[in-house]
């Protein structure tokens, strides 16, 4: 077993939220939030910010720790148990690009629904649902940052 730890961001701008399109000569396809491994020496949080500006372009903040989300998956030598810390950010504005020497061909902001339909995987819905809760609480108590 390899175990592997990476974080990211479900960022959200105007109640929006910030997706990624990945296409792996057409193996691995589909929408999926922005994360990465931890580089050693760095702390989660660095992590985070670091890996959604590196693979969207975007300049997010953290607003607040949402959760981790854990899963495994095989590669040719071994099975790889992988735990990833995702963070609440919130953008300055809609900008994105995505970073083409990881196979993203297209970013965006989605409306929540359309998120929630067009992520592949579970985990990452579960993720998305966590983190759009917490932030419309937040606009509701008035400690939503809208100019970020």
């Amino acid at each position: 077993m390899i175990a592997a730890v990476s974080c990211g961001g479900v960022v959200i701008h105007r109640g929006k939220i910030l997706l990624l399109y990945k296409n792996y000569k057409n193996k691995y396809e589909g929408w999926v939030l922005p994360k990465g491994t931890v580089e050693p020496g760095e702390q989660y949080e660095q992590t985070a910010l670091r890996e959604v500006r590196e693979e969207t372009d975007a300049n997010p903040a953290i607003v607040r720790y949402i959760g981790k989300s854990e899963y495994s998956f095989s590669v040719p030598e071994d099975t790889v148990e992988k735990e990833v810390h995702w963070y609440l950010m919130s953008a300055g504005s809609y900008y994105s690009r995505p970073q083409r020497e990881e196979f993203f061909v297209d970013s965006g902001f989605y409306k929540y629904h359309e998120a929630w339909h067009l992520l592949k995987f579970s985990n990452e819905k579960q993720i998305l649902e966590q983190a759009y809760a917490l932030y419309q609480d937040l606009r509701r108590q008035n400690k939503w940052d809208s100019s970020r």
